[in-house]
């Protein structure tokens, strides 16, 4: 494998995406899917029965791992576990919040959105009611 000049992360590195079956399917027929000899893959299809133990150990996991830089999780996941994501605090892998074909995306709801708002200076909730009024007229 060619590392980069950290010699801890590969030149080329993977996106991992956890979220529901379309969502996935998706990225995989994008070409992102991987799955290495000893049956690690860099996704993870999530439905109903996916438990929350499940979906946190597998983000953990793909946090850990020196081949993935970016972690793509759809919203509706991410509210689940929510708590993980903002403690994460690494730069790579960057965790970004994706829709879902099921739930609208909320941007309120995205702890990325609301850290840029913030290092802005500027109030998300605000703006976010503003943007409800603007509409009603």
């Amino acid at each position: 494998m060619d590392f980069g000049e950290d010699n801890k992360r590969p030149k080329e590195s993977l996106i991992a995406v956890i979220g529901d079956e379309d969502t996935v399917t998706g990225f995989l027929l994008a070409g992102i899917g991987q799955r290495d000899s000893r049956g690690s893959s860099n996704f993870l299809v999530c439905d109903q029965k996916t438990s929350k133990a499940k979906i946190v150990n597998t983000f953990k996991e793909f946090c850990s791992r020196n081949d993935i830089s970016i972690i793509l999780v759809t919203q509706d996941i991410a509210v689940e576990m929510r708590k993980e994501i903002d403690e994460h605090d690494e730069v790579i892998p960057t965790v970004l919040e994706i829709p879902s074909k099921a739930a609208k995306y909320d941007k309120s709801k995205d702890s990325i959105v609301r850290r840029v708002y913030r290092l802005l200076g500027k109030d998300l909730d605000e703006e976010m009611h503003r943007e409800k009024m603007k509409g009603r007229m």
